[in-house]
């Protein structure tokens, strides 16, 4: 007689386990660059999809329209950003205020500034390229900067500047091609080669440049473009 399956694998899944489960589709998407700027996301179609409520998915979009993920347009629905050059100019132009800042501070408390931790990590950076993941490159390029503000400990800027990064690494994923992500890494190193000779003022330029040139990347690519068959986007999901 066959032994039954536990009955836990015969469960269906619950509601915040779907939930779960299509924000994670739609994000990997998204990082994935997937879905071209101005796609709509129709609750209906999703539901189709997914095979779940029309509520459900309603509940996700909101979500990730919280998490800046997506824009939600009040009797329109919820569409993936198509930021305007402004907008892309404005928010690094935050980032790049507040990270020169960041040196800044490190550059009181040198010793706390791990070299070999940020190595590491840049030749992650690089693994993630070379291995064509793209979501791994983009979530690995902007983790870079979140490590270099844990070296600070101030949690204050933490929230913010997380909030600042996952807008630009929806910029990055949306417009800047998969061949030119290998240039973080080597900007990262400029970085860190500069930390590691307690140049601060260098460290500073460095970033600058760094944030000046992922801006002036994504500048380029921006423009008209065309709705993402979602069935397709979805299929493995």
């Amino acid at each position: 007689m066959p032994i039954p399956a536990p009955a836990h694998l015969d469960r269906p899944d619950t509601a915040s386990e779907v939930e779960s489960r299509i924000h994670a589709a739609i994000s990997h998407a998204l990082l994935e660059g997937k879905l071209r700027p101005g796609t709509a996301l129709r609750e209906r179609r999703l539901a189709e999809i997914f095979k779940c409520t029309r509520g459900t998915v309603r509940k996700v979009l909101l979500r990730l329209g919280h998490e800046g993920k997506l824009e939600l347009l009040l009797n329109r629905g919820a569409f993936v950003p198509q930021p305007s050059a402004q907008d892309i100019r404005a928010v690094y132009e935050a980032r790049s205020a507040i990270e020169a800042g960041i040196l800044a501070l490190l550059g009181r408390k040198l010793e706390s500034i791990d070299i070999e931790q940020l190595r590491r990590h840049v030749q992650a950076e690089h693994e993630a390229w070379a291995s064509d993941s793209r979501k791994e490159s983009v979530r690995l390029a902007g983790e870079f900067h979140l490590r270099l503000l844990d070296m600070l400990g101030n949690a204050e800027l933490r929230v913010v500047l997380e909030q600042l990064i996952s807008r630009t690494q929806l910029f990055v994923a949306l417009y800047e091609p998969h061949s030119a992500t290998h240039c973080a890494p080597d900007e990262h190193h400029r970085i860190i080669d500069a930390l590691a000779r307690g140049d601060i003022q260098q460290a500073t330029c460095a970033m600058l440049d760094h944030l000046e040139e992922v801006q002036a990347r994504i500048l380029r690519r921006i423009g008209p473009s065309q709705d993402t068959e979602l069935a397709e986007v979805f299929s493995s999901f």
